[in-house]
């Protein structure tokens, strides 16, 4: 009767032997990339809101182009908060809007764009703001040459 009580035990004991091991340690994931500073200047509050949207390829047409995106404030273009502290716009070629932030480049420039470091590919520089005109222009050519220099101009509030 005791030779049982032993096998048991020793069962018991190897059961409790692995529970002590445990699983196999996971390594931590990969830590995301820092993100620039935010840009001087320019809070995310002061980018949600209703705008209207035109676009230029010459330079000579910038006042005519801000003229025809104050004018597109019956369609406008709607900056929404981010889930995460930044603003939701969208990134070229994309249907969906990607949380975007801005961000203190080299030189005093400043960007709007995805997490990550200021001036990478999927950014767009802030060529100037002015609280009413935001100016933007794409930092990849190719996307650039396609869109142009992005002009939005702030719809009045809603009657």
């Amino acid at each position: 009767m005791s030779r049982p009580v032993v096998v048991s035990s020793f069962a018991l004991g190897l059961m409790l032997a692995g529970c002590a091991t445990g699983p196999e340690p996971v390594s931590p994931a990969p830590a995301p990339m820092p993100s620039a500073p935010p840009a001087p200047g320019i809070a995310p509050e002061d980018l949600v809101g209703r705008w209207g949207f035109a676009s230029y390829h010459n330079e000579a047409d910038r006042e005519r182009t801000i003229a025809q995106a104050r004018a597109q404030c019956r369609h406008p273009y709607v900056i929404g908060r981010g889930p995460n502290g930044g603003v939701m716009m969208h990134l070229a070629d994309q249907n969906q809007p990607t949380e975007l932030r801005t961000k203190a480049g080299p030189g005093g420039r400043r960007y709007l764009g995805p997490d990550g470091p200021a001036a990478d590919s999927n950014d767009r520089e802030i060529v100037s703001f002015d609280g009413r005109v935001l100016i933007l222009r794409w930092l990849d050519p190719e996307v650039a040459g396609r869109y142009g220099i992005a002009v939005y101009v702030r719809c009045a509030p809603r009657a």
